[in-house]
């Protein structure tokens, strides 16, 4: 049966139980109440955006309360990287799936009776068969239920049980019969994205108890959103963003013939990747996958084929070369991105017979109600990647969430059109759909407001309206311009069943009663927006410290056959670089390291970071996390042994490399050592170091692009500028320029 232990029976709160399991001191927004409400044996529904935590809302009660936690998953990949995870943490957990041959099955069925295991990953399709429960699955059930105990279900992925979701799946909509058979036992379903309508349809469908509905934001402000248009030459674009970028990336295609080039082109160019999609084998899939997940490789281009079993969490980049078919898979996608929570970036890139292309596939849906359904959810991703207002924004709407003001993380916000108040264009677009009895869409709207004597027009009556003509001073572009606009700010609704009725709500009665003014973004001629997302930069040392614990991470994982994340995260990673914890106690103060990660890997990393202090001449430095958010400028950290040793060394005449061969460090070493002690105010001679003309061009370029990052210098400037010569200008350059 279902049971609880309360958590103060072996911790004195959740929090410590938390930092004991998982390394985390405290709990992200909604984890708490879902947490405490699972313990109470409450069915929820949980709706967290990708990297929230989801996870975690049954993986702690599942440590908390009696018996086994029976979890639903749709991917085989999936279910294994979720126990690999879990079982480095020290977290017994399992799964059953088509992957395992008979004696594999057998003894992990002897473990769980044994009260060995406490998750339990299985497929929708092992749980149910012939529309009931697997009668050799429900024999198992019976047995836990019976010995050990079952703490409960948790429906992962659950918008795949609701057939208006985007990714529906007959077999998640049998799953009904947990509660029918069970009904003694909580149910939990957790999803990253759902409407309104698709929360209801899941609720329903599986027949959830009163359930607690957490619901957070779906907002991933870590995330920077940009369109650009696709070119003469879009691969050569493509090319040059991926080079532009750091880490892990996704490249998305719609079609398998289109991923298939991209992946040579990409090769030939010289680029780490590998193709994802239905046509290759299973086993090419999975290898391919296994590469990119372990950082064998560091591009997948793929078709949406790559979607739920992806749980890197240090994607840095996610690209859709065609557009998606729908803003909801898109959000997906595009979340596959930073799951860490450090900074990511999205790019789509626009091309209208992209969309012809989108709009042939969904006309091979032999269900009708399905491609008008699918043509909708089309229109609303080309207006999404037409529009000029804030790309959050949109996208938050769709969710039923409101922003307000600017997010400052997409190309809109940070390179915004004009703004112009159309209050009285709002006015007479409102009217119009209030005269024509809120039965009609967009394009039926305009017709009517330009006068058009379309047949339609004539046959309705709606030439005899009094808004009939009344905009004949404005374009259609304009028009839809003023209806995307409503629509995002949500000041009049459209219906989602695949007829796209306008219906004023009481937003729009607010506008024609002249009780709010409507402001409209005009977009001005296409400007590309910024290279990348903001993100601060890490200072010389935590850069090459980085880069050092993200090998030994990457050693220890390939001895484990894990993936490199699974060790640590890469957020883990960036706070041991920038603190640089010397012992274990400080070790163990390092977000993610839970009991097990101390134990299993506090000697070998802190061995490793003590090393790299002793190599450099550097301390722990508790306080460097702070500072890194603050300007260059005001960072002050006293010139160490080894950037005076560097210094005499500059002093007596020697070049970079003369210095790097003397010391025994590289000419990027002794670079970063001179940009610090420039920065300190300490007297270094760029001008034997680098070249008067050079010089001269690098400071044109920083003039143009004062807050550039060095990548972006030197794409500007070309391969024959070293990032040495880049790095020591810069620093002359800026310590040179007045304070304001």
């Amino acid at each position: 049966m279902a049971g609880v232990a309360s958590p103060t029976a072996a911790f004195p709160s959740l929090e410590t139980a938390l930092k004991h399991h998982f390394g985390y001191d405290q709990f992200r927004l909604g984890q708490r109440p879902v947490i405490e409400a699972v313990l109470k044996n409450q069915d929820a529904l949980v709706i967290m955006p990708t990297g929230g935590g989801k996870s975690l809302c049954y993986q702690l009660p599942a440590l908390l309360k009696l018996g086994v936690m029976v979890v639903v998953s749709p991917l085989i990949a999936l279910m294994q990287d979720q126990v690999d995870s879990l079982t480095d943490n020290g977290v017994p957990a399992t799964y059953l799936n088509s992957s395992l041959d008979f004696n594999a099955i057998r003894q992990r069925e002897a473990d769980l009776l044994a009260g060995k295991i406490k998750l339990l990953y299985v497929s929708p399709e092992r749980l149910i068969k012939d529309r009931g429960i697997n009668p050799a699955f429900l024999g198992l059930l019976n047995q836990l239920i019976q010995t050990v105990g079952v703490s409960g279900f948790a429906i992962d992925e659950a918008h795949c049980v609701s057939e208006w979701g985007h990714d529906f799946r007959p077999e998640y909509r049998q799953l009904s019969v947990l509660r029918e058979t069970f009904p003694q036992i909580p149910v939990m379903a957790l999803t990253a994205t759902a409407t309104e309508r698709v929360r209801v349809d899941i609720a329903q469908q599986l027949r959830l108890r009163d359930p607690l509905i957490q619901v957070s934001s779906f907002n991933r402000p870590n995330l920077f959103y940009e369109v650009r248009p696709k070119g003469r030459d879009p691969y050569g674009e493509l090319l040059r963003q991926v080079k532009r970028h750091q880490g892990s990336g996704i490249i998305y295609c719609l079609s398998r013939k289109r991923v298939g080039e991209l992946a040579e082109k990409l090769t030939a160019d010289g680029q780490s990747v590998l193709p994802y999609h239905a046509g290759l084998s299973d086993e090419t899939r999975r290898e391919n996958q296994t590469r990119f997940i372990r950082d064998d490789v560091r591009l997948m281009v793929a078709t949406v084929a790559f979607g739920m079993g992806i749980n890197k969490p240090d994607v840095r980049f996610v690209i859709h070369y065609d557009i998606p078919r729908n803003i909801e898979g898109y959000y997906q996608e595009s979340g596959r991105a930073g799951r860490d929570g450090e900074p990511a970036h999205c790019t789509l890139y626009l091309a209208y017979g992209d969309v012809a292309t989108a709009d042939y596939l969904i006309g091979q849906k032999p269900d009708e109600t399905e491609q008008r359904i699918a043509r909708q959810q089309l229109r609303q991703m080309i207006d999404y990647a037409e529009t000029s207002v804030c790309r959050r924004r949109v996208q938050l709407s769709y969710f039923g969430e409101s922003l307000e003001g600017l997010c400052h993380q997409c190309d809109n916000c940070l390179n915004p059109p004009p703004v112009e108040d159309w209050t009285i264009e709002a006015q007479k677009f409102l009217s119009c759909v209030a005269r024509c009895q809120e039965r009609f869409g967009m394009a039926h709207i305009i017709d009517v407001l330009r006068g058009s004597k379309k047949q339609k027009i004539l046959d309705l009556r709606h030439d005899q309206l009094s808004t009939h003509g009344i905009g004949k001073d404005r374009s259609v572009e304009e028009w839809r311009l003023l209806g995307r606009s409503l629509l995002h700010q949500r000041l009049v609704d459209e219906t989602t069943d695949g007829y796209p009725v306008l219906k004023l709500n009481a937003a729009s009665w607010q506008v024609l009663r002249k009780q709010i003014s409507v402001e409209v973004a005009v977009p001005k001629d296409f400007a590309p927006g910024p290279a990348e997302a903001a993100a601060i930069e890490d200072t010389p040392e935590v850069a090459q410290l980085l880069t050092v614990l993200k090998a030994l991470r990457k050693r220890l994982a390939d001895q484990q056959s894990v993936p490199p994340y699974v060790v640590f995260p890469e957020s883990a990673l960036r706070q041991m670089a920038q603190t640089r914890p010397q012992t274990i106690a400080a070790f163990g103060q390092v977000s993610g390291v839970g009991s097990r990660k101390l134990e299993q890997y506090g000697e070998v990393f802190t061995d490793a970071i003590r090393q790299f202090c002793a190599d450099y001449g550097l301390e722990s430095d508790p306080g460097a996390g702070r500072r890194r958010s603050r300007p260059a400028r005001e960072r002050r950290q006293a010139v160490g042994d080894t950037h005076r040793h560097t210094l005499e060394l500059h002093r007596q005449g020697l070049s970079l490399d003369e210095i790097a061969d003397q010391r025994g460090l590289k000419p990027t070493t002794i670079a970063s050592h001179l940009e610090h002690l420039l920065r300190q105010g300490e007297s270094v001679n760029v001008d034997r170091l680098v070249d008067i003309d050079r010089q001269q061009a690098v400071i044109a370029v920083l003039t143009e692009m004062e807050n550039a990052s060095l990548t972006e210098i030197r794409d500007r400037l070309g391969p024959a500028y070293s990032y040495e010569d880049i790095r020591l200008v810069r620093a002359r350059w800026q310590t040179e320029q007045p304070k304001v």
